[in-house]
């Protein structure tokens, strides 16, 4: 539940707070009064992308904290798995710059983007006109009922076995990678042993070895000087066999 909401330097507003209270609160006025300015900002401290349009004086920042009381929206494991310090009454500040940059805080703890929209999802609701096409929606139906039968324990349970299932399922996944992966290097480290044994090496055999491999690899140039030596020898006009017959 949102508490309280304070705005500097954000479209018309130079700076603004407000605290709800426990129960139900309007907010009313004419057109053009500043209530979309206040979504507006609401939406911005929610992870809602942002220019310097917004910026009421350009040469200073703008900042829009939100505080929520959360202690009853089991959020504990979001804070755990996104490394943030967990607060029943948590603080969401965005900050944009005059040079455009923009800044996000939850609980003084940086925070990108994705992560602020992430636990803005679990925190506001914000219904416009047509929004009644979402009871049409299967998974909303469920939730209603869910909600209705008392069945969040139930549901919060499965979810966490699912995880766990999850992540247990990857774990032996990567188990049998790993174990086909080290069985096809056994089998090519085998193949090599048995290459090794079959080939009977002896002390020496290495030098022997490269020295063959170094005539081998000059085997070319050879029988081009092979090739060139006995044209010289065999040519009709200058061929040296020629000259000795004669």
């Amino acid at each position: 539940m949102i508490t309280s909401l304070s705005i500097e330097n954000f479209a018309l507003i130079d700076k603004l707070s407000i605290d709800f209270s426990n129960g139900f609160s309007i907010i009313t006025g004419e057109t053009g009064a500043g209530k979309s300015i206040l979504l507006g900002a609401l939406g911005l401290a929610l992870g809602k992308r942002a220019d310097l349009s917004v910026l009421r004086n350009k040469d200073e920042k703008c900042v829009v904290e939100a505080h929520f009381k959360i202690d009853g929206y089991r959020l504990e494991k979001f804070f755990e798995e996104n490394d943030l310090d967990y607060d029943a009454s948590t603080i969401i500040r965005r900050e944009i710059l005059p040079s455009g940059k923009t800044r996000a805080f939850i609980n003084d703890s940086p925070v990108n983007l994705q992560e602020l929209q992430e636990l803005g999802n679990y925190l506001i609701d914000i219904h416009s006109q047509h929004e009644t096409r979402e009871l049409s929606d299967g998974d909303f139906q469920f939730r209603i009922i869910d909600s209705l039968a008392g069945n969040i324990p139930l549901v919060l349970k499965y979810a966490d076995l699912l995880h766990q299932y999850k992540f247990t399922e990857n774990a032996l996944k990567q188990m049998h990678e790993t174990l086909h992966n080290a069985q096809k290097a056994h089998d090519y480290n085998n193949f090599l042993l048995e290459e090794l044994l079959a080939a009977r090496l002896s002390d020496g055999q290495q030098e022997l070895l490269e020295a063959t491999l170094d005539r081998l690899n000059n085997v070319e140039a050879i029988m081009e000087s092979i090739d060139k030596a006995v044209l010289l020898a065999n040519d009709e006009q200058y061929g040296i066999l020629n000259h000795l017959k004669e």
